[in-house]
């Protein structure tokens, strides 16, 4: 999986760990992906997991329904740039 590689090197314990991937699990289903191990959203998706929790936010659902929302804001805001 897409964030286990991002936090094997992370300073977090266990239970923490386990948390995020969670939340991942739930936004790439939210979002209708699938972890295939390089798709470029995925790590998207991932990183903004990764963010939500730094904030502090430590609930799964609560890192899943904000890192999802903010991810179609953006998506929402790119398709509206002048190309």
């Amino acid at each position: 999986m897409t964030i286990w590689r991002m936090l094997t090197s992370s300073e977090l314990g266990p239970e923490e760990k386990q948390i995020l991937d969670l939340a991942y699990r739930q936004s790439l289903k939210k979002l209708g992906l699938i972890d295939g191990g390089d798709d470029p959203l995925c790590e998207v998706v991932a990183h903004k997991i990764i963010e939500v929790n730094a904030r502090g936010v430590r609930n799964v659902v609560a890192i899943s329904e904000i890192a999802v929302r903010e991810l179609k804001s953006a998506s929402a805001l790119a398709r509206l740039e002048p190309e």
